[in-house]
């Protein structure tokens, strides 16, 4: 554990939640709890509420109450990374990884961010603004930016998706380690990521939305994604997907 990951996980419960879009109810009377200090992951077909729910978890959309095992308020505890990078281009790299604390008018502890710039592979290029990086770089310093926030709660939108193969892959290696011990919310369409990071994997799917009991892969992440289990898993996940694609037709 790393000298910034100093919290304490607790679990996470969402109960009663419900949303409506446009017209169309999302989901209604959703419960669903996030394990401590482990990752969730969420999968379904689009438009069936998985980034509605991160939002709703937030508290930036919907209704129904969120409570912590710690008994404590989620409000403040939570960082967020979206699928976007989000990097504001008249930044240099050192200064977007430290917005928030900007934004909030605390200090920057300058050497905790080049501390995490190092442990992304980042270390030389925070002088650079995003424009000068590629996109795997930039994905990187947005982590490098939810890690420095320093929260024990993080959800994470697709924050992969937009990656070429190789780079997706060090990145999820990189998030496995630098998020162990929090509790973590990751929505993907991509079941293998899923199978590669999650200790607990969510479909959803129907209207209203419901969660299917969670599959639980064996051993450690980051998997390996050739080994058999894996492989065998993602055809069972699959099946799931293509039921729920159905379902929420």
């Amino acid at each position: 554990m790393t000298d910034w990951q100093t919290t304490q996980a607790f679990s996470v419960s969402v109960h009663a939640g419900r949303l409506d879009y446009a017209g169309t109810v999302l989901f209604d009377a959703l419960d669903f709890t996030l394990a401590a200090g482990v990752t969730t992951c969420l999968l379904g077909p689009s438009g069936v509420g998985k980034t509605s729910l991160l939002r709703m978890i937030a508290g930036l959309a919907g209704g129904g109450v969120a409570d912590c095992s710690d008994r404590g308020r989620l409000a403040g505890r939570i960082a967020w990374m979206a699928q976007q990078d989000l990097l504001l281009p008249w930044l240099n790299l050192r200064d977007n990884v430290a917005l928030g604390a900007r934004l909030r008018g605390e200090p920057t502890d300058r050497s905790r961010v080049d501390a995490l710039l190092d442990l992304v592979g980042l270390t030389d290029q925070g002088g650079k603004r995003p424009a000068a990086l590629s996109g795997g770089m930039r994905q990187r310093a947005a982590l490098a930016r939810t890690l420095l926030e320093d929260r024990p709660v993080v959800l994470m939108d697709e924050p992969f998706s937009a990656l070429d193969a190789i780079t997706r892959h060090r990145l999820q290696d990189t998030a496995a380690s630098l998020l162990a011990g929090r509790t973590v919310l990751l929505v993907t369409h991509d079941p293998l990521e899923a199978l590669r990071l999650g200790h607990r994997i969510h479909v959803m799917a129907g209207r209203p939305a419901r969660l299917d009991q969670p599959l639980i892969p064996p051993g450690p992440v980051p998997r390996d994604a050739r080994d058999p289990a894996v492989l065998a898993l993602q055809a069972e996940l699959l099946t799931r997907l293509a039921a729920a694609s159905e379902n929420s037709a």
